[in-house]
């Protein structure tokens, strides 16, 4: 997606992408390639998104590029806290016909084995319809049966749902899921619930191999496969500019080592340290530079 920043510049982001594009960088020097699946157009921003990508090493074989559609825009306002509120345009966006206009792509990668992992967001399932949801969870199934592991991210946005469809959604994905990010205040709004306890029960009904729950500066929670619990503390940023990318860049600062077979405490503090990273630089895709050393 396109990201429109209440500072008038425009950059590229989106939570998928973000994630998807920060653990490229981070296992740029290791064998692990990172792919990512999405539909834009062929308009120059699209072009220029797909090159961006690419510069970035991500492999961009399974993004699709359509004829009359668009990438998607958000536009970020930014307080001084650094919390962000989001604005959507996703009318014509490109990605939202991605399973519609290009199964074909997805298929190949399940089929064919050609890749490990699967990483779906709640955004992504937001933004398909109830049919493409069907689709995609019988083809993560699928994936799952052939010997592939499903990592859900739960980012809620409710301004894209139709809030009958939340729940039954969500629980389909964590039924899926292998690991699973959550992040404590997307679950508060999606179950009405604002008990911390609440969501480790839940997340303790489900198969995962690992639960992450993020808690932005508060102490993750990490939830294993016999239900025990572990917390990792984050460490302190005093220099917070722009939050709106913390959980993705968690997200891939956590698999980043996790494929690499690290333990889970080590994984969670290096998690920890690239969003606190991340967050020091406003937009949700920082400089190289300022993070060349954790690569």
């Amino acid at each position: 997606m396109i990201e429109d920043h209440s500072d008038g510049l425009f950059r590229f982001g989106g939570d998928t992408l973000n994630t998807a594009l920060y653990l490229a960088r981070l296992t740029e020097n290791v064998p692990i390639n990172v792919a990512f699946a999405t539909s834009i157009g062929i308009d120059l921003d699209s072009n220029l998104l797909l090159a961006a990508w690419k510069k970035e090493g991500i492999d961009t074989r399974f993004v699709t590029q359509l004829v009359d559609k668009f990438p998607g825009r958000y536009r970020i306002k930014t307080d001084k806290q650094g919390e962000r509120s989001f604005k959507y345009q996703r009318s014509k966006s490109a990605a939202r016909y991605y399973l519609t206009s290009s199964p074909g792509a997805l298929t190949r990668f399940i089929a064919g084995r050609t890749g490990d992992y699967l990483y779906v967001s709640g955004i992504s399932l937001a933004i398909i319809s109830p049919e493409d949801r069907v689709w995609l969870f019988d083809a993560l199934a699928r994936f799952k049966a052939n010997g592939g592991k499903v990592i859900f991210d739960n980012n809620y946005r409710p301004v894209l749902w139709n809030k009958k469809e939340v729940l039954p959604t969500y629980q389909s994905a964590m039924a899926l899921a292998d690991i699973a990010f959550l992040t404590d205040e997307d679950e508060f709004e999606i179950y009405q619930d604002n008990s911390l306890d609440g969501i480790i029960s839940r997340a303790k009904q489900y198969n995962t191999t690992e639960t992450i729950i993020k808690r932005g500066s508060e102490p993750c929670i990490i939830i294993n496969s016999q239900g025990e619990q572990q917390t990792v503390s984050a460490e302190p940023v005093t220099n917070l500019v722009d939050t709106c990318a913390a959980g993705d860049a968690f997200a891939a600062g956590y698999l980043s080592q996790r494929l690499q077979h690290a333990s889970v405490e080590h994984c969670a503090q290096f998690a920890h340290r690239v969003a606190g990273r991340v967050i020091q630089y406003s937009g949700a895709i920082v400089d190289r530079k300022v993070m060349a050393d954790l690569f």
